[in-house]
């Protein structure tokens, strides 16, 4: 059942007082000497006409009122900027996921050390060919801290003789299939394509807060094929700069920011094409913090979404728990706040991490 709104009540309540003083008693009583001269038919007639025009003019105002509810502003849709912001999270934490490991592997020196090896996984390597050594890391199972199932594999091609803890040293990624499930939603994700990876300062993580080293700065820059649960597939381009601080091995602290630039806008750190085909860039406005503690969720920072060719933005803020509020001290994130923008319309909305 549709109940009326106010604006529509009030519409027939005022064409009722009309219709009220079209029928005033006064008027239709046998004492007016003009209805007194009208012939019976002709008065029934007339009554039932006007009856008839008063349901039929109510049921006009119902019906238009019913169309207006059906039928939303189509422009004030946000659905494409919360479905990004959602997909650009994913992604992010999958690919962390495997650089840890990767990062881990090249702290260990290789296979020299199998403590860096991670849980569930195999590692290999192949022949040196053209003073190049490959090495690949072989996933089929949950991760250690039992939060994302893995499977497929991650490339490490370095040049023979590279020492990953000089300033300047590089390597190249090559995701295989690397299929990433997130335990408590269910949500898979599957990446392939080629990044360079290069350590800007120099160090190790495992280093932090030993000889001086507050903190190590890498540099990751390339391509992604992003697959989504429903197979649709897209190709992103990342820029992403990673500061890690704090205390290893489990209290680490990873600020991420954005070097790539592309269409006059600079800051980004993702940019491509959007599941629902459109042209989108995102830019970290405020540097976003993750905290090992938190399971590498963001606990901190503001990015940017644009899709300039719809005229709509989508401002990432986060940090919030699960009442909408900003996280305190030592508590980790629940959400993140969506302010979005579309023409003249915005909104803000609250996403579960």
């Amino acid at each position: 059942m549709e109940f009326l709104d106010d604006e529509r009540l009030s519409r027939i309540n005022l064409f009722l007082s009309c219709i009220r003083v079209t029928f005033n008693p006064g008027v239709l009583s046998s004492e007016n000497p003009i209805e007194q001269s009208l012939n019976p038919e002709t008065m029934k007639s007339k009554n039932l006409f006007r009856l008839a025009f008063l349901a039929l003019a109510i049921a006009g105002l119902s019906l238009a009122g019913c169309k207006k509810d059906k039928n939303p502003d189509l422009s004030a849709d946000s659905s494409s900027l919360q479905q990004l912001s959602g997909d650009e999270i994913s992604m992010e934490s999958a690919l962390d996921e495997s650089m840890n490991d990767v990062n881990n592997f090249l702290s260990g020196e290789g296979l020299k050390s199998t403590s860096f090896i991670p849980c569930n996984a195999t590692v290999d390597s192949t022949a040196t060919i053209n003073d190049s050594i490959t090495y690949y890391i072989t996933y089929n199972g949950l991760n250690c801290s039992q939060t994302r199932f893995r499977t497929g594999k991650v490339e490490v091609q370095m040049q023979v003789g590279t020492q990953w803890i000089q300033q300047g040293a590089t390597v190249i990624i090559r995701h295989i299939n690397f299929t990433i499930t997130k335990v408590s939603n269910q949500k898979t994700i599957t990446l392939n394509g080629v990044k360079v990876h290069k350590n800007v300062s120099g160090g190790l993580i495992p280093q932090l807060g030993t000889g001086g080293i507050t903190q190590v700065v890498h540099r990751t820059w390339g391509h992604v094929n992003v697959t989504f649960s429903d197979t649709t597939t897209r190709i992103w381009n990342i820029a992403r700069q990673k500061t890690y601080s704090g205390h290893p091995p489990d209290s680490l602290v990873l600020t991420t920011d954005g070097f790539g630039i592309s269409e006059g806008l600079g800051s980004l750190v993702v940019w491509g094409i959007n599941r629902k085909g459109e042209n989108f860039y995102t830019q970290i406005i405020q540097p976003v913090v993750h905290r090992q503690v938190c399971d590498w969720d963001p606990c901190a920072g503001v990015k940017k979404h644009s899709i300039p060719a719809d005229s709509k933005s989508a401002t990432l803020t986060f940090g919030y728990d699960g009442n909408n509020q900003l996280i305190t001290g030592d508590e980790c994130p629940v959400k993140y706040k969506v302010d979005w923008q579309k023409n003249n319309h915005s909104g803000t909305v609250y996403l579960l991490l």
